[in-house]
């Protein structure tokens, strides 16, 4: 193993004939060994966690941007018609 090889080491779970099933054709299915499966799977798990959040956030400053325009223009209307009361000589 050469120095900047990654270091490995033997995993061993437990699972019914079933889930080594699954798990044996979801890897075939994409081409890559169990293990490789299994580390994507798992290393990408966060990442999509991450993307949620984002996603989530992103809607939130959505709706608050929503809102705070809608109140601008209301302050504007109101100002506008303030001008307007005062331009004509209105208490």
């Amino acid at each position: 193993m050469t120095a900047t090889a990654a270091k490995t080491e033997r995993i061993t779970i437990l699972g019914t004939p079933q889930f080594k099933a699954f798990l044996t054709g979801e890897a075939k299915r994409e081409g890559i060994s169990v293990s490789e499966l299994i580390r994507r799977r798992c290393q990408h798990r966060q990442q999509e966690r991450d993307e949620d959040l984002l996603l989530s956030l992103a809607a939130e400053v959505r709706t608050a941007t929503k809102k705070a325009q809608s109140a601008l223009d209301k302050g504007l209307l109101d100002a506008e018609q303030a001008l307007a009361e005062l331009r004509r000589g209105a208490p």
